[in-house]
């Protein structure tokens, strides 16, 4: 006969399983919550070895030039353009590109054969307007003589009223016709010095001592000038003198003058820096699609014969230059503290002077007004390891230092950025 289960015992066996389950339990979420504890431990100690490098530079006394940069194009001093009078065919080309010439030298010549025949028919007009006029003072004279009987025959009575008058009369058209033939002596003569002026411009001569620095015609090329006179040649006076156009921005045209210092780079030269110098500025603006610029002209030596016309060149044009003054890197005046760099005990140590403080409660201010001018600017110095905002007086700049006229003294160490470091 088996032996039946206690109860007393199935039951104990089932409440020390479940004080078992119970326990597991709590162990369990005593484990994820170490774990969770240990995690944002090390979040916070990871965050604590975090901080914000200031990079700073000095406040120093220096020199400093302001300028102008402008581009441009590179142009003789005097080129002219050389074309022809007359239309015809290019019969002789004399001279060619780079060729020196000198003031009235032929370089050019276009087929007379036509002109010719214009001046041998206007001497022969001329020869017969001559004799035209021969003829007529002839026959003035004739009549004049006629005139002069019938006067005297008219007084004695010897001769009719009427034929005094015919007589009168014939004298009268002698003398028209005498007045007629000097009218077309003189036309005739005109047309043969028009048309002798034109057989001239066949020749075309260099007007200036020069270079050649274009031909745009061939030998055998036919021109026709009617409405206006081509071009056949670009001869410029003298390479070793240039100009160089630059056009000026609105906002820059002020600060520069006449007789300032400039300088210039070509691509052709970039290694070589060339001197110039500012000649004029020219008052009429020439109007873009969003800018304004006025045109400025630099005299430039080129004994050298290194630059050539139609280079285009940068050119920066010293508008104003003082030694001994107070300088900041304009990095300093553009450098705004990062949000990253409060520390790292907590958001409520914002910066010294800056945005963010908070006042009593914990309450964060408004950010400080700042009512600066156009004269003011604002940098940052370290105060201990938090920066400090400053305002300055600033002057002119040259694109990297700016003078200060107050507000900080030289060796002051300024910030000019900033970058996130990590603890190893």
């Amino acid at each position: 006969m088996s032996a039946r289960p206690d109860a007393a015992a199935i039951i104990a066996q089932t409440k020390a399983r479940r004080r078992r389950a119970r326990i597991y339990q709590i162990l369990g979420v005593a484990v994820l919550a170490a774990a969770v504890a240990g995690y944002w431990v090390w979040q916070g100690k990871k965050k604590s070895g975090q901080g914000v490098h200031f990079i700073t530079a000095a406040v120093q006394l220096g020199d400093l030039q302001e300028t102008v940069t402008a581009t441009g194009t590179l142009k003789g001093l005097d080129s002219v353009d050389v074309g022809a009078q007359i239309s015809g065919k290019i019969s002789k080309l004399y001279v060619d590109f780079n060729d020196h010439v000198t003031a009235g030298q032929v370089i050019a010549e276009i087929d007379p054969v036509q002109l010719q025949s214009r001046v041998d028919q206007s001497n022969a007009q001329v020869r017969a307007a001559d004799a035209s006029l021969t003829l007529a003072r002839a026959t003035a004279t004739q009549n004049a003589a006629q005139l002069a009987r019938s006067l005297d025959l008219s007084q004695k009575g010897l001769i009719s009223s009427k034929d005094l008058d015919t007589a009168r009369g014939d004298a009268d058209r002698a003398a028209a016709s005498v007045n007629s033939a000097v009218a077309q002596a003189t036309l005739a003569r005109a047309s043969l010095k028009d048309a002798q002026t034109s057989l001239s411009y066949a020749v075309i001569r260099s007007p200036i001592d020069g270079i050649v620095l274009a031909r745009l015609v061939e030998a055998g090329q036919t021109v026709a000038a009617t409405m206006s006179s081509p071009v056949l040649f670009t001869i410029a006076r003298d390479l070793t003198q240039l100009r160089l156009y630059v056009d000026i921005d609105e906002a820059d045209v002020g600060k520069v003058k006449e007789g300032q210092a400039a300088s210039f780079l070509v691509d052709a030269w970039s290694d070589h820096r060339f001197v110039s110098k500012v000649v004029s500025v020219h008052n009429l603006p020439t109007a873009g699609q969003t800018v304004v610029t006025y045109q400025a002209v630099l005299s430039v030596d080129n004994t050298d014969m290194l630059l050539r016309p139609g280079m285009t060149a940068t050119a920066t044009i010293t508008t104003a230059q003082r030694k001994g003054v107070l300088l900041v890197p304009n990095a300093a005046l553009r450098f705004t503290p990062p949000a990253a760099a409060k520390s790292a005990a907590g958001p409520s140590l914002p910066f010294i002077n800056g945005p963010g403080m908070r006042g009593p409660g914990g309450r964060e201010k408004s950010p400080p007004k700042t009512g600066l001018t156009d004269s003011q600017g604002v940098v940052y110095v370290l105060n201990g390891t938090r920066p400090k905002r400053t305002i300055v007086e600033i002057a002119g700049t040259d694109g990297e230092k700016t003078e200060v006229k107050g507000g900080i003294a030289a060796g002051t160490q300024v910030i000019t950025d900033s970058e996130q470091k990590k603890a190893e």
